[in-house]
């Protein structure tokens, strides 16, 4: 299996966020990635670059203004007089939605759900190389390679259409599905199995009246955690993507006896559903030990769901989502990937 990995991730380096009324120190840090691939080395993955593709592809899930919104927010932001540590909305359209503004750095709030994904000089570069890690593993796949783990940052299952939030910015688990769907030159279906702690609201977004590509998200529920407004079990798609959208809100700190029940369902649905392709929304946050996660899932439980999912016998890519705590998101990532390549042996659950 072959890692994608882009070196300018690091970049994209916010120094702070807004959460529950303070200022905290980010936590989606380029440590993050540094952790991640130490662990893939050790365990002898191929790690190699994305190839580059221009906006247009980007722009097969994003609006046009949205891409071209984000490439030149910080510039106009600053050049506003605003702080340059970053963009971060101080005004959102609750409800009753006029008209957008035309000048960048008024838009803020437009195009971002909350305070705590800031738009910093180098986010967009990120962004595009994150995007291009997803597509070019895309493309390995529709080459005939069985698996590939695109090694994201900044992650992106947040991301809608023509918003960010969440610290995603580009939808990328999106972007490989489109690809993946649209690539091979005869119709395919692909099943996104999202298994991050948070709901994927801008994936389910983006599908939401799609019968070709099913969401099924299993994940904390939103009554308690980010996002608040999307992830609920009666949200099952719309027009010719009813019944494409599965969702299946756990309790917070749900064990894994638990997680592992409504995994395997989320499986089924997609098995049902004859994918061609599996793109894999993956984060670590569920793990016990991670303070953003909303679940009491141990480091060998991320080797129990990897196996579980290899055995769907699908063509699989895997996108990073989150996973915050430094300690053992390594070790929960590369169990993941050696198990779902079946180079586990004995699983440690």
């Amino acid at each position: 299996m072959k890692v994608i990995h882009n070196e300018a991730h690091g970049r994209h380096d916010p120094s702070h966020q807004f959460a529950g009324g303070r200022q905290s120190k980010h936590a989606d840090a380029p440590a993050r990635i540094e952790k991640i691939l130490s662990a893939l080395r050790e365990a002898d993955l191929e790690v190699i670059p994305p190839h580059f593709y221009c906006v247009d592809a980007i722009r097969t899930v994003h609006s046009k203004d949205y891409v071209d919104y984000l490439s030149g927010a910080y510039e106009a932001w600053v050049a506003a007089g605003k702080s340059p540590a970053g963009v971060i909305p101080g005004t959102f359209p609750v409800r009753a939605i006029w008209r957008r503004p035309d000048e960048l750095s008024r838009r803020a709030g437009w195009h971002c759900l909350d305070t705590e994904t800031p738009i910093t000089e180098h986010t967009f570069e990120a962004a595009v190389g994150s995007a291009c890690c997803a597509l070019t593993a895309a493309d390995l796949l529709l080459a005939g390679e069985s698996r590939a783990y695109a090694l994201c940052r900044p992650p992106g299952h947040h991301a809608g259409r023509d918003h960010c939030g969440g610290y995603c910015y580009f939808n990328n688990a999106a972007l490989a599905a489109t690809r993946l769907r649209d690539g091979s030159g005869t119709a395919c279906k692909v099943a996104i199995l999202d298994v991050d702690g948070h709901h994927g609201n801008g994936t389910q977004s983006i599908f939401y009246e799609s019968s070709d590509v099913l969401y099924a998200s299993v994940h904390a529920d939103p009554n308690v955690t980010y996002p608040y407004y999307w992830g609920y079990a009666e949200e099952t798609g719309a027009g010719v993507g009813a019944g494409f959208n599965l969702n299946v809100p756990l309790s917070p700190r749900a064990d894994e006896t638990t997680y592992f029940g409504a995994l395997a369902g989320a499986l089924e649905a997609a098995q049902r559903f004859g994918p061609d392709f599996l793109v894999v929304s993956l984060g670590t946050d569920g793990s016990a030990d991670d303070r953003l996660g909303p679940f009491a899932l141990s480091t060998g439980a991320f080797a129990e769901m990897g196996q579980r999912i290899a055995e769907a016998g699908v063509p699989t890519l895997v996108v990073q989502e989150g996973g915050y705590h430094l300690a053992t998101l390594g070790e929960c990532v590369a169990l993941f990937l050696k198990a779902l390549q079946g180079k586990m042996g004995t699983i440690p659950y």
